[in-house]
């Protein structure tokens, strides 16, 4: 079964004209320069332009990219083979690239179902390519920063059951979210939505592995994109699991959880910049 691919207003996502009509290529849009870190070809003059310039101050970017993207393929097969989750929650799912959260779930448990939210139009014109493997998956275009509007969509609620454990993935997207618009607050409505036994995989952006002086240089790659940078400490990161607890390792940089093969080298680490974690939501009163 695959879901509608909805819009938060209810309109097809695939409908002709949805895609002219919504996508702004003139500012660079974070899934898209995401797109660009990892090598795709779904982004625009924009979104490389912008690419070019962070690059050039920070060589290692593309690097934590796919350091992101591959803790991104840990967490989701420690969730489904390990946990027995069955169900997943991806918000600011990006473009579709190999090894999306369906095919990765899918391998270990073919029951799975999946559902992809993402504020980016040009993720539904993918959508093809992305609705596809075993289990039931469905995309919503909707924004995190109204995390009610998502719980409450109908496509989101033709696949994912409360009343058993979700895994809720928010990879590399809180760093996308200003303090004023309250990230603790959307991580929280989230979180109380979930019954107990589900997950939080979270990971995030910091300059704590970086000398200070590159913050501004940081911010400054996105200041024209359509979302802000905001890098954080790991105290802040460390906040958003409130109410989980953490699986071991902890929060780390994201090569360090759970590598598969070779340990990474201190060297392999310098510079990557993200932290990454996973959590189980406790019963209550616990």
């Amino acid at each position: 079964m695959l879901a509608a691919v909805m819009s938060g207003d209810g309109k097809d996502a695939m409908e002709p004209g949805f895609a002219a009509a919504e996508i702004d290529t003139s500012k660079p849009h974070p899934a898209r320069m995401y797109n660009a870190y990892l090598g795709g070809n779904d982004n625009y003059p924009a979104d490389r332009a912008a690419v070019r310039q962070i690059v050039r101050d920070f060589p290692e970017v593309p690097a934590m990219a796919l350091a992101n993207r591959a803790f991104l393929g840990r967490a989701v097969r420690f969730l489904a083979a390990e946990a027995g989750i069955r169900q997943f929650i991806d918000i600011g799912t990006g473009i579709p690239s190999a090894g999306n959260v369906h095919e990765v779930a899918g391998r270990a448990a073919p029951d799975t179902r999946v559902v992809y939210v993402d504020n980016d139009p040009i993720v539904h014109v993918h959508a093809n390519a992305l609705l596809t493997g075993g289990g039931a998956t469905g995309i919503v275009l909707a924004d995190l920063r109204d995390p009610a509007a998502i719980l409450a969509h109908p496509a989101l609620l033709e696949l994912i059951d409360f009343t058993k454990p979700v895994a809720l993935l928010l990879v590399a997207i809180l760093h996308f979210i200003r303090d004023e618009e309250d990230p603790a607050g959307i991580v929280a409505t989230l979180r109380d939505a979930l019954p107990a036994g589900s997950y939080l995989a979270l990971s995030h952006g910091t300059l704590d592995f970086h000398p200070p002086g590159d913050a501004g240089q940081a911010a400054a790659g996105y200041k024209s994109a359509t979302a802000p940078l905001v890098l954080r400490g790991r105290e802040q990161v460390s906040s958003f699991f409130d109410g989980f607890d953490l699986a071991e390792p902890g929060l780390v940089q994201a090569p360090l959880w759970r590598p598969e093969g070779r340990r990474p080298r201190p060297r392999d680490l310098e510079k990557i910049g993200i932290y990454a974690g996973v959590g189980r939501k406790a019963p209550a009163g616990f």
